[in-house]
């Protein structure tokens, strides 16, 4: 099977899961974290989503999934283990045109959730397009490595700088050297080792500002 790589926009848009399990506790989460609006259709669920749902951050239909559970919405999860509910469910989002993820059976799939390494505005994703989630996950822990923590710090940074620099009013040509000039330097190294010095150098040079919230130790 092939992929096209997408990073979806979520907010506001109706996502199903159908399934209150651990699985489903894990997909409803990320989902929630995107800013999509989570409805849960289970007989059973877990605590963490059952507190969810009293907390107001997701809607919770506890009873079993039925057809035309998938009206209005933009995307959906069948986190179940029913055999029976993962087709039907698949079969609804086909005819509705809707993205679906059957867990664990990618030949049920529009789409697949790959193996993700968060550090602030940077995502990291992985994927064996569905030949071994072990082989991703083993791939995520390797990459987590290179990329610490210090990269959600110097994400920030470069965010404001980017915005100081498109108000100058330079050239493109002139922009465009001086973004290259601050991506090639070392500053996510500066940033995990504390070496501040270097950083506030760069930006005393290059006419930026520096912000003291954002000289933190980063801890790994």
């Amino acid at each position: 099977m092939r992929y096209y790589p997408v990073f979806l926009r979520l907010e506001g848009r109706l996502c199903v899961v159908v399934g209150g399990g651990e699985v489903a506790e894990r997909k409803v989460e990320a989902l929630v974290e995107a800013g999509a609006r989570v409805r849960v259709i289970a007989p059973e669920v877990t605590p963490r989503i059952a507190r969810w749902a009293e907390e107001g951050r997701i809607e919770l239909e506890r009873r079993p999934y039925r057809e035309g559970d998938l009206s209005g919405a933009w995307l959906c999860v069948a986190a179940t283990d029913d055999q029976a509910v993962q087709e039907a469910v698949f079969s609804e989002a086909e005819k509705k045109g809707l993205f679906c993820n059957v867990v664990d059976r990618p030949e049920r799939c529009s789409f697949i959730v790959p193996s993700v390494i968060k550090r602030g505005r940077l995502q990291l994703a992985i994927s064996t397009s569905g030949a071994s989630p072990a082989a991703a996950r083993r791939i995520r822990e390797r990459l987590e490595e290179e990329f610490g923590p210090e990269w959600e710090v110097y994400l920030e940074l470069m965010a404001r700088w980017r915005e100081e620099i498109m108000a100058r009013g330079l050239s493109e040509e002139e922009r465009r050297a001086l973004f290259t000039r601050l991506a090639l330097s070392p500053l996510p190294e500066w940033i995990r080792n504390g070496d501040w010095h270097y950083v506030r150098a760069l930006a005393e040079k290059e006419g930026l500002s520096l912000p003291e919230p954002v000289c933190s130790p980063v801890s790994r």
